[in-house]
């Protein structure tokens, strides 16, 4: 008599095994948002240092030149990486377009 296909597949999880592996995804991404916040503030100071020296040596607020190739750069990062390139560049353009805005108000209120 043969065994049935499935006699050696693990057996289905518990309710409490689902949630403890969730509860585990769920505290990996608490902390991976945390990380993204720290990395955040730091390179948001370092912008805000980069809008004081653009506003002292009057420099335009934004470098179009600049930012094309952080987007290309980054674009390829994010397909080595495997993240979607298109998700990336808009991520960027978010953080471009708030850091201009800092160096605007920087440069006003000099």
């Amino acid at each position: 008599m043969s065994e049935p296909s499935n006699a050696h597949a693990s057996p289905e999880p518990t309710s409490g095994e689902v949630d403890a592996q969730l509860l585990a995804f769920r505290q990996s991404i608490d902390n991976i948002d945390a990380a993204l916040i720290h990395l955040l503030a730091e390179r948001f100071k370092v912008t805000q240092a980069v809008g004081r020296y653009k506003a002292e040596h009057d420099l335009p607020p934004a470098d179009p030149a600049r930012e094309d190739r952080q987007i290309e750069r980054l674009r390829q990062l994010a397909t080595a990486s495997q993240l979607d390139p298109e998700f990336s560049e808009k991520f960027l353009r978010f953080v471009i377009d708030e850091v201009i805005h800092h160096h605007e108000q920087i440069r006003d209120e000099a």
